[in-house]
Parts: structure tokens; sequence; C-alpha cells
């Protein structure tokens, strides 16, 4: 009987040191997983720097037209920057309280400031395809919840096909972010990156928002009027846990403030090189299409230029 108890003893005291082992294991893959803001569900926006990265153009990259994409250089003499007339929408905005902006967080690129110029933005929405039809259409609806708000601000216009949009938004997985004091590459939540392109001899932007499939509920809504917040011009982030552009993901985010709009304002006064008309030595020379992300990653290959703000 003792020997019996004695081997009973021995086989608890394993499986219970095999759990622990086991227990271990998983509690050290959750502490140094890539991406633990996936695994807890409660996405946690990264803080963003600006990489300002120039490529050498496609050759057969089309434009909203279907023909080759001139391209840019920043050697070239850009059109002057002047300031476009403040949407009506923007002009008839009034902060009662003064509430401030975080204008100085904000800075412009090699064209100037990230300004629209031609109203409404038209924006494409994915229908994601690998999830059933329920959770795409909550999906869009989450989405769409966000542009609504942003219309509010700036004339919007949803449009079905991708190819005649400014600002397309997209369910897709971002790039891997790399950083030189970072020994694991980490997940983004969002990813919102812009090209430069000529059309009718004048100078237009066009934005790609990526949105982690991860993402529901409110930190979809939260990220994708954060995103959409970069692609209407602020190009930069707040301080303020209480402001929609926030440069960290919060547990209850915020709906659009009005230091989010001030902000916004002050940017559509600013001058800028978009929507204005090239000359035609501008047009002639070779160049280089500008492609450019709020993220913090490895720019893309070709690199020539990068300018980053934390």
């Amino acid at each position: 009987m003792g020997d019996k108890r004695r081997l009973l003893t021995f086989l608890g005291l394993a499986i219970i040191t095999g759990l622990l082992v086991i227990f271990t294991n998983v509690q050290s893959f959750a502490m140094f997983a890539p991406i633990p803001d996936i695994l807890t569900k409660t996405p946690q926006y990264t803080k963003h720097t600006k990489n300002y990265s120039l490529i050498p153009p496609s050759p057969t990259a089309p434009n909203p037209k279907g023909n080759p994409l001139p391209s840019l250089s920043l050697s070239s003499s850009l059109p002057s920057p002047k300031p476009h007339p403040l949407p009506s929408t923007l002009a008839q905005w009034q902060d009662s309280i003064n509430s401030g902006d975080y204008f100085s967080q904000v800075a412009p690129t090699q064209v100037g400031y990230l300004v629209w110029s031609q109203f409404p933005v038209k924006v494409y929405i994915e229908t994601p395809e690998t999830i059933s039809a329920n959770r795409a259409g909550i999906w869009v609806n989450e989405v769409l919840q966000a542009v609504q708000e942003w219309n509010a601000y700036l004339p919007l216009k949803l449009v079905e096909t991708s190819e005649v949009a400014d600002i397309k938004i997209l369910r897709k997985v971002p790039p891997l972010q790399f950083s030189p004091d970072n020994k694991f590459p980490r997940a983004r939540s969002a990813l919102t990156t812009y090209v430069l392109y000529t059309k009718e001899k004048n100078l237009y932007h066009r934005f790609t928002i990526l949105l982690h499939p991860s993402q529901t509920g409110k930190y979809l809504l939260a990220a994708t009027r954060h995103e959409l917040g970069h692609a209407l011009g602020i190009w930069g982030h707040s301080q303020i846990e209480s402001d929609a552009l926030y440069f960290s993901q919060v547990r209850n985010p915020s709906p659009i403030s009005p230091r989010d709009v001030n902000t916004l304002k002050r940017v559509y006064e600013q001058p800028t090189s978009l929507g204005w008309t090239l000359s035609k030595a501008e047009r002639t020379q070779s160049a280089l299409r500008v492609h450019s992300s709020l993220g913090v990653g490895n720019p893309p290959s070709g690199l020539i230029h990068r300018t980053a703000l934390a």
C-alpha cells in the first residue's frame, strides 16, 4: 500500500510540474508575441512617425484614367504653394469655448500641407470577402460611421469602385513595423499612406488606409476615425487623450473633438502645392513617385529620402 501511495504521489507531482511548464511557456509566448494588442483584442496605436519615402515609379502604374503616372522629384520645381479657399463646412465652424488645437504637431510634407482642393472627397470602403456576409456588413457599417462623422466637417462621398477613389479603406493587415531599438517586429493596428500623381496638368494625392482585421466594435470605429483624420489632412498626432488623433489607442476612444476640428481648419488655411498646375518644364522632368506613410517601419525599397517625426 505504501508503494502505491508513493507512486500516486510521484505521478501527481509529475503532472503538476508538466502543467506548470506548459503554463509558463504560454505566458512567455504571450509576453514576447509581436502582436499582444491583437491577442487581447484591445489594439493599441503605436506612436507613429512619418516616413516620407521616394521610390522609383512603376512604368505601368495607372492613374484614375488608366494612364501611366507622370512622376515627380524633389529637385524639380513644384507648383508654388498657395492656400485654397476654405471648404464651407470649415469656414462656418466656430469653437465657442476656444478649445485650442495641436497644429504645431502637424508637419508639412515636401508638397506642403495635405489639403484636399476638390470636393466631395471620394471614399471607397472595401466589402470584405474573407468573412461571412453578416460580419462584413458589420465591419462596413462601423467604418461608414467614421466617414459620416468626418463628413460633418469636410464633404465626403462614397464611391463603389476603388479606381476612382481619393481615399481607399481596406480590411487588411498592415506591414510589420521594424525599429532599430526593438528586437522583434511589431504589428500595427492601422496604417495610412499616400502617393502623389498628376492629372490634367495638376498635382494631386491619393490615400490608402489599412485597418487590421482583428479590430472590431468601438476599436475599429476609433481606428477608422483616427486614420481618416490623417487622410483628410491632419498629418500628425495630438498629445491629449480626449482627441481622436491622440497618438495611442485608449480603452474608451473619444469622438472627434473641437481640438481635432480646430486643427483641421488651421491645416486648410495653409499653403500647399496640391491642386495647383505644374508648368510644362515641371511636367516633362524625369522624376519619382512619392510614397509616404504614417507609421513606424522599414521604408520601401529604393529609398532616396526619409524624414521622421516622433
